[in-house]
């Protein structure tokens, strides 16, 4: 690679690393949190975060929106939510005396899906299209969406009243999923301390342009990869369709959404290739939320994460 090239890294992973450390402003004691989703937008990865109320969720995606400076909607989901309600549809105009398409709130560029299990399968179903194709079709009729889009969904545990369970088809369409947890009692010290007084959000600022964010993602697809890291992570999805814990294993797409994470993880590293550890810092965030625990194995007890590593463990690293 020509120093030309590495220049080109060099900065994009600056653009990062000042996104991460703006967003860090805002939403305290979870650098790692923090890192994941600058990683997931600059990646094109759509996010799903699943936790218990109250511990910043929304927070954290609001933070993201501002300082990466994209054109914000924010959807709330409730059961009487329609996909009309989301995608926008069809009404009479009478002064025109035609039909006219009214834009729904998923013309944004950076879109909070807030509580989507709250809406059942059917209304869940209308960011099917959007994530996977960028676009949605109302009436026969295709309209793009703008770019870069990304969508952020937060949902409520499935033990909270008034939850639908996500459809797999859904959930695969997510490229990486975080639980982010209470934080710890020298954190929420802090926070209960500094907003006192103020919003988190307020303390952020935008650091980024939507072109940069693009230029990101075009350089983070250019990231090379030998053949026996692609074949690493090949192995891996294949032992999640074999192992004895897994109703179901990786798809192909979820393997794309491990190679496309690892490539961004190189790039913020400022590298121009993959090592194998790329992959193994993306294979939870990327397989937590597709794999689907036989009754066996959910009877341990365990977190999705030890089984997760028990696969990962099996397949043997490359080295050079």
């Amino acid at each position: 690679m020509n120093n030309e090239n590495q220049t080109d890294y060099e900065l994009a992973a600056a653009s990062m690393q000042e996104l991460i450390g703006e967003i860090a402003k805002g939403y305290l004691g979870k650098p790692a949190v923090v890192t994941l989703m600058v990683k997931a937008l600059v990646s094109g990865l759509h996010t799903l975060i699943e936790d218990v109320s109250g511990v910043g969720k929304t927070t954290l995606l609001r933070c993201l929106a501002k300082a990466s400076n994209l054109d914000y909607g924010r959807i709330q989901f409730t059961p009487d939510l329609l996909p009309g309600d989301i995608t926008g549809m069809t009404i009479w105009d009478p002064i025109k005396r035609e039909f006219i398409f009214r834009e729904g709130p998923i013309m944004h560029q950076f879109i909070l899906a807030d509580e989507l299990n709250r809406a059942p399968a059917r209304t869940q179903s209308a960011l099917l299209e959007a994530m996977q194709e960028e676009a949605v079709t109302v009436d026969g009729i295709r309209y793009p969406l703008p770019s870069p889009f990304f969508v952020a969904a937060a949902q409520n545990p499935f033990w909270y009243a008034g939850t639908y369970k996500l459809p797999e088809s859904q959930l695969d369409r997510f490229g990486i999923s975080i639980t982010p947890g209470y934080p710890d009692s020298q954190t929420e010290t802090l926070i209960l301390d500094t907003y006192k007084d103020s919003e988190a959000v307020d303390r952020v600022a935008p650091v980024i342009t939507a072109q940069r964010i693009l230029e990101i993602r075009k350089l983070i697809r250019s990231v090379q990869i030998e053949q026996k890291v692609l074949a690493y992570a090949v192995t891996i999805g294949q032992e999640t369709r074999t192992s004895e814990h897994f109703q179901a294993g990786l798809s192909t797409r979820g393997l794309q959404h491990l190679i496309r994470l690892a490539q961004c993880s190189a790039l913020l590293g400022k590298r121009s290739f993959l090592i194998p550890e790329d992959i193994l810092s993306a294979a939870e965030p990327v397989l937590r939320h597709r794999l689907i625990l036989t009754p066996e194995a959910r009877s341990e007890g365990r977190p999705m994460s030890y089984f997760i590593n028990q696969v990962v463990s099996r397949v043997q690293i490359p080295y050079q």
